[in-house]
Order: C-alpha cells, then sequence, then structure tokens
C-alpha cells in the first residue's frame, strides 16, 4: 500500500497501485491547498480509465454496453454517465449554438481568429463554459458537424464531458487554459504554410487535441507521481504519466460519448491513435526531440505537407506551440496566465513542504520569483520553438506579432526582477516545457525538472 500525498475530503487517501486493480483512485477528487486570488471556474472529475479495459468497450448497442460503461467509471461518476446513456444532460439543460451566440460573446466569436482574443472575457460572458462553446463554434464554422455528419447533441454532450472533467481549483491547468490553446491552435491552422494542406481530419484533430491535451489534470507535475508512487506513475512505468492520462481519459469520453460511433471502426482507431500522438507530443521530456527535428526539415527543406506524416509532425509543433503560447500573448493576458501557473507551482511546493519531501524546482515561493520563472522559461523554451515557427511560416503576420510580444513581455519581467537578480540574470523554466537546446547543462536541467505542476 503507498500513500498518496494528496487531501480528498481532509484525510490522506491509501490506494493500491496494483496495475491490474480495476478500483482505482480518481485524479478528479485531488485538491490542492494554497493561498491564491485565482477564482474558481469549474470543478470537474474523471475517473482513471484503464485503456486495457476501454480497448474491450464496443461501439454496438447490445445490452451489455452499459454494464461494461459501469465497468470503467467509478462509483461517482456512474450516476452521471447513467442519465448521459438515457440522453438526460446533469446539470443544466442542453442548449445549442444559438444560445451561446448571444451578445457580447456572439461578438467576440466573430473574431476568434485574432491574436489578441481574450479568453478570460470570453469565459465570463459564457458563464464559465468558454470551451464548450468555442469549441460548438469552430466544429461549426470550419465545417466539421457536417463533413463528419456529427449529431450536434452528441457533440455538445461530449464537449461538457470534457470542459467538466478539468479541475477549477488549479489556477493554470483548467478549462479556461484549455480553451485558450484551442484558440490558439485555430489561428495557427490558419496560417497560410499550412492551411492549403490541411484536410478536414487534420482539422478535427488539432482542435481536439487541443482541447483535451491537459484533461483531468491533477495540479501537480509528474516528478511529484513518482515520488508518491502515484497509480497513473506505476501504471504508465514513470514514462509520459500525465500525458497518458490525458489520452486515455479523452478516449475515454469519446466513447463514452459515442460521438464518433457511426464512423467505420478503422478510422475511429487511426482517430484515437492519433490524438494519443498529438497529446503524447506535449510531454516535456520530448522538447528537444521535436525542436531538432524541426530545425532539420527547414534546414534541409525537406517538408512535404502533401504527405500526411509531414503534416501530423507540424500538427504536433502547432500544438506545443499553442500549449506554451502565453509569453507571446499581449501583456495584460500573459501576465495573468504567469501568474496562474506560479502559484501552482508554489502550491505543489507547499504540498511537498506538507509530507516532508524535497520541494521541487520553481516551487519554493520564497526562492523562485515570478519574474525570474518567467524570464528562464522565454529564454530557453519559448523563444527557440517560436522562431523556428516563425522560420516555417515564413515569418508570417501572426509570427512577427507574437516575437514581438515575446520581446516585450520578456522585457516587462526584466524590470520586475529582484535587484539582486539583475544583474546575474535568472535561469528557470515555465509551465509546460523542457528546454530548448539553449543555456547551460544546469539551467537546462532545472527546466527540464521544472515543468508544469
Amino acid at each position: 500500500m503507498s500513500c498518496l500525498m494528496v487531501e480528498r475530503c481532509g484525510e490522506i487517501l491509501f490506494e493500491n497501485p496494483d496495475q491490474n486493480a480495476k478500483c482505482v483512485c480518481m485524479l478528479g477528487d485531488i485538491r490542492l491547498r494554497g493561498q491564491t486570488g485565482v477564482p474558481a471556474e469549474r470543478r470537474g472529475s474523471y475517473p482513471f480509465i484503464d485503456f486495457r479495459l476501454l480497448n474491450n468497450t464496443t461501439y454496438s448497442g447490445e445490452i451489455g454496453t452499459k454494464k461494461k460503461v459501469k465497468r470503467l467509471l467509478s462509483f461517482q461518476r456512474y450516476f452521471h454517465a447513467s442519465r448521459l446513456l438515457r440522453g438526460i444532460i446533469p446539470q443544466a439543460p442542453l442548449h445549442l449554438l444559438d444560445e451561446d451566440y448571444l451578445g457580447q460573446a456572439r461578438h467576440m466569436l466573430s473574431k476568434v481568429g485574432m491574436w489578441d482574443f481574450d479568453i478570460f472575457l470570453f469565459d465570463r460572458l459564457t458563464n464559465g463554459n468558454s470551451l464548450v462553446t468555442l469549441l460548438c463554434h469552430l466544429f461549426n464554422s470550419h465545417g466539421l458537424i457536417h463533413h463528419f455528419k456529427l449529431d450536434m447533441v452528441t457533440l455538445h454532450r461530449f464537449l461538457v464531458m470534457v470542459q467538466e472533467d478539468y479541475h477549477s481549483q488549479n489556477p493554470y491547468h483548467n478549462a479556461v487554459h484549455a480553451a485558450d490553446v484551442t484558440q490558439a491552435m485555430h489561428c495557427y491552422l490558419k496560417e497560410p504554410k499550412l492551411a492549403s494542406f490541411l484536410t478536414p481530419l487534420d482539422i478535427m484533430l488539432g482542435l481536439l487535441a487541443a482541447a483535451a491535451h491537459d484533461v483531468d489534470h491533477p495540479g501537480v507535475n509528474q516528478p511529484f507521481l513518482i515520488k508518491t508512487n502515484h497509480h497513473l506513475a506505476n501504471l504508465y512505468q514513470n514514462m509520459s504519466v500525465l500525458e497518458n492520462h490525458h489520452w486515455r481519459s479523452t478516449i475515454g469520453m469519446l466513447r463514452e460519448s459515442r460521438l464518433l460511433a457511426h464512423l467505420p471502426k478503422e478510422m475511429t482507431q487511426d482517430i484515437e491513435q492519433q490524438l494519443g500522438s498529438l497529446i503524447l507530443a506535449t510531454d516535456i521530456n520530448r522538447q528537444n526531440e521535436f525542436l531538432t527535428r524541426l530545425k532539420a526539415h527547414l534546414h534541409n527543406k525537406d517538408l512535404r505537407l502533401e504527405d500526411a506524416h509531414d503534416r501530423h509532425f507540424m500538427l504536433q509543433i502547432a500544438l506545443k506551440c499553442a500549449d506554451i503560447c502565453n509569453p507571446c500573448r499581449i501583456w495584460e493576458m500573459s501576465k495573468q496566465w504567469s501568474e496562474r501557473v506560479c502559484e501552482e507551482f508554489y502550491r505543489q511546493g507547499e504540498l511537498e513542504q506538507k509530507f516532508e519531501l524535497e520541494i521541487s524546482p520553481l516551487c519554493n515561493q520564497q526562492k523562485d520569483s515570478i519574474p525570474s520563472i518567467q524570464i528562464g522559461f522565454m529564454s530557453y523554451i519559448v523563444e527557440p520553438l517560436f522562431r523556428e515557427w516563425a522560420h516555417f511560416t515564413g515569418n508570417s503576420a501572426l509570427s512577427e506579432n507574437m516575437l514581438g510580444h515575446l520581446a516585450h513581455n520578456k522585457a516587462q519581467w526584466k524590470s520586475l526582477l529582484p535587484k539582486q537578480h539583475r544583474s546575474r540574470g535568472s535561469s528557470g523554466s515555465g509551465p509546460d516545457e523542457d528546454h530548448a537546446g539553449q543555456g547551460t547543462e544546469s539551467e537546462e536541467q532545472t527546466a527540464r525538472e521544472g515543468d508544469s505542476p
């Protein structure tokens, strides 16, 4: 038996790490205590889903289907699932597109392709439903609903599941972050160098992966899960633990909602695998791998976007860019994201201190300032990746705009550095990535260990 360093209703939870156990802990119930000025948006909870069980789930309408779904879910979640199976939406009545397209929210959606899109304002205008509303709009505007003959009610049901399964108590890894990444992905999919080659399947995969890439994120990082002997770390053998969980959870919701059940089995299997490849690409430990490959392609000029393999690789790069694009936003929004992710770092540090664990890099509020963390993140992670992205796009207007914001924001953080740090610079990492092939070995190691909680 292993002690999980989490609080569930005021208790420390003991969990059997047996990988074959069918009753497992839900990340959705993790609560991290800490002081924060960041308001909560929503609270979602999704169970751990064993992919081996998922592979035994069928799309047929036989009587046993509901029982199989029940075995995949926790008892707490089963009531919600049973209502979905009966076609009943929990909590709120189902609303279709027209109800979301009202007033200022509708006006904002007309400018969803603009880089200065304010996702925080949009989330307030949609009453905390930014991810659902945004995805419904994008699926409609890209013609995906018509092309794939998607049922609008089922699509909405799936998107509600995804949105609710982000944890609102996370300052950073919540549904608003997912909506922000999705809006950025939409902008990247419109880049002329890429857009003319994309198929409807490419677009749907890009948007779905962006929306679900951090679903059921516990608010702590992979090293924390490993050193607390969490069952997910044991299951995935300490390899891409969170990313594997995000992927499996997404597939579980796709199958539970039956969004793609009308498509050929071979096609749905391909979609599931490609979603996995995209989500797994956000693993911090693979940052150098992707950056090196991108540089080689651009140097050799051998990218052939007519080829599905090369298009998929660029979708992976686009998702990685979207995931860490906060420093490339206007200062007012970028600063909010920086404060949120650092608050999540500090919460993990407080939790580690409480349980007498070594405090992870960048998680000590007394030593790691927000400016120093962000300057290191921009220098060693964001700049190298976005400069190569700009190279790929031919220095498009959007790329130039993002690099301009990045330079301005970096200067702003430098001006806010504590005086003792200004003369010797700073090192560190930011929310989600490893390092970018620059800086000293120790700085790169800090970046690798200091991924987003």
